[in-house]
């Protein structure tokens, strides 16, 4: 099993995520032997989804929420995991996060991704929507 870490390669400038904010983003998702499983550039479309809520992987909650939310996260679904002291992201920024299988799909196989897949990710985020 691999650890979970998130490698800031370009510190946005925009707007802070935060927990419940709707996100928009391009990503690319890849096995760690770096052969691609998704990715957002190759359907022409960036993704979106509301963040902290459960309808990403928690890998993905915890790389875009930073570790003060992602510590909040973990307490709530009962998993002890050593998150890398980061903040949220910020809109123009772009973070690599490599997710062990255990934060992503687990024993489950998805599509391209076999089971206990530890998985890669690089994410830009886009646009970040809260209700203030």
């Amino acid at each position: 099993m691999s650890k979970f870490e998130i490698i800031d390669l370009v510190i946005g400038t925009g707007k802070m995520c935060e927990r419940g904010a709707l996100i928009t983003a391009h990503y690319t998702g890849t096995l760690t032997d770096g052969s691609e499983f998704d990715s957002s550039h190759s359907r022409g479309q960036a993704f979106e989804t509301v963040i902290g809520t459960g309808r990403v992987i928690k890998g993905w909650d915890l790389g875009v929420l930073g570790s003060e939310i992602g510590e909040k996260l973990l307490a709530k679904w009962g998993i002890s995991v050593d998150l890398p002291a980061c903040e949220p992201m910020r809109v123009g920024g772009k973070r690599r996060l490599i997710v062990p299988a255990f934060l992503g799909y687990g024993e489950r196989a998805v599509g391209k991704i076999p089971p206990n897949s530890d998985l890669v990710f690089e994410i830009e985020l886009i646009d970040v929507k809260t209700r203030d």
